[in-house]
């Protein structure tokens, strides 16, 4: 899988700009604030639909414009495919909201987000996922998350489905502030949680099941056999796989009353959580920065490997300024694991990112992308 070209038009710094990465690695190098996140940024968006910087697609839209363009052609094992993401702000998209983002596919308008899933793969690998062990839950549920929905596109519809019943219990919590609950309503919500949250529970744990056995063979590589790595699913609701939807359901029948005290849903996968281990070490707790570190990149790492061994191609690779974050030893593991992927690497400089390696090197400077 590769990219043949990315058209920008009006996103973020860009008044209109063209990259043609080559098959291998691509240096995009300029000075800090240059533009160079915002190119990987652009493929994140044409892969995922969001940014991985912001939940407003507004701020994606070039200051004081009405619109922004990302368009991207792709190579697959499957034939070329083409992702146009066109994004509006103003009057014309309030009278209209479906206008604000429009995403086609191939030509064709997609009428959900979910469509885009699995069209195209991405690693997106940043300093701030160097922090992915030690950080708060969420971002390790949103490390799961993103993986299913790009390896199991029907997972984003599963996620989506529990997500809305969670707004519409956690907004009729609320209600009881000042208004008696209607409790076969709460009963009805607590039903579809209880379903869909099952089916998410289940698709974690076998995402899991699978990627924890490459995390710790990557883990075992890079400390040179010193250290065991164990990540494993941790639910918040401890449950047997054939029994998750009733597990959930008597979870929030038991959180009611503290639920509607607090104003909130406190039980569900909304609150799930991935362990990690060295040895018998809580490496989240107790592991050293150095620690921290290794585990995080043994995990985003198996991430590359995972989704080569279920889609049969490698994804597109996106570290952004990621090097100067790493010692020489976890420098040469990253970039010994991006050898047969497309790689957009982004950088201040030349010499130290791509020295001894073949790569592309292409220039970001005042709103343009040059290639050297």
């Amino acid at each position: 899988m590769r990219i043949r070209k990315l058209t920008l038009n009006g996103f973020r710094s860009y008044s209109h700009a063209e990259l043609r990465p080559e098959a291998g690695l691509n240096l995009l190098y300029g000075a800090n604030a240059a533009g160079k996140t915002n190119v990987l940024e652009a493929v994140f968006l044409c892969a995922l639909g969001r940014s991985h910087r912001t939940s407003r697609d507004t701020e994606l839209i070039g200051h004081g414009l009405a619109g922004a363009y990302v368009g991207l052609e792709l190579e697959t094992k499957n034939g070329t495919r083409t992702i146009e993401i066109k994004l509006r702000t103003g009057d014309d998209a309030a009278k209209n909201p479906k206008d604000k983002k429009q995403i086609f596919i191939d030509r064709q308008r997609a009428d959900k987000a979910g469509e885009l899933m699995g069209v195209m793969n991405v690693v997106m690998f940043s300093p701030e996922d160097l922090a992915l062990v030690k950080a708060s839950p969420e971002v390790r549920r949103r490390f799961m998350d993103m993986e299913l929905c790009q390896l199991r596109p029907a997972y984003y519809r599963k996620a989506a489905m529990y997500n809305a019943a969670l707004r519409q219990r956690n907004a009729l919590i609320k209600e009881a502030f000042t208004d008696p609950i209607d409790p076969e309503v709460l009963d009805m919500w607590n039903v579809q949680l209880a379903r869909t949250g099952a089916e998410v529970m289940r698709s974690r744990l076998e995402f899991m099941d699978e990627i924890s056995t490459i995390a710790s063979d990557m883990h075992r590589r890079l400390t040179s056999g010193r250290e065991q790595l164990f990540a494993f699913y941790e639910p918040n609701v401890p449950f047997d796989e054939r029994e998750a939807e009733y597990a959930i359901y008597d979870a929030l029948e038991a959180s009611r009353e503290e639920d509607i005290r607090r104003g909130f849903t406190t039980r569900g996968p909304h609150r799930d959580d991935i362990g990690i281990k060295l040895g018998d070490t809580d490496v989240k707790t107790y592991g050293s920065q150095g620690q921290q570190r290794t585990a995080a990149l043994s995990l985003k790492l198996s991430e590359l490997a995972l989704i080569r061994e279920v889609v049969g191609e490698s994804p597109v690779l996106l570290l952004d300024d990621v090097l100067s974050e790493l010692d020489d030893d976890r420098q040469k593991a990253l970039m010994s694991s991006a050898v047969d992927c497309q790689c957009l690497l982004t950088a201040t400089g030349v010499e130290s990112a791509v020295s001894g390696r073949d790569a592309a090197v292409f220039e970001v400077k005042d709103g343009n992308i040059i290639k050297r």
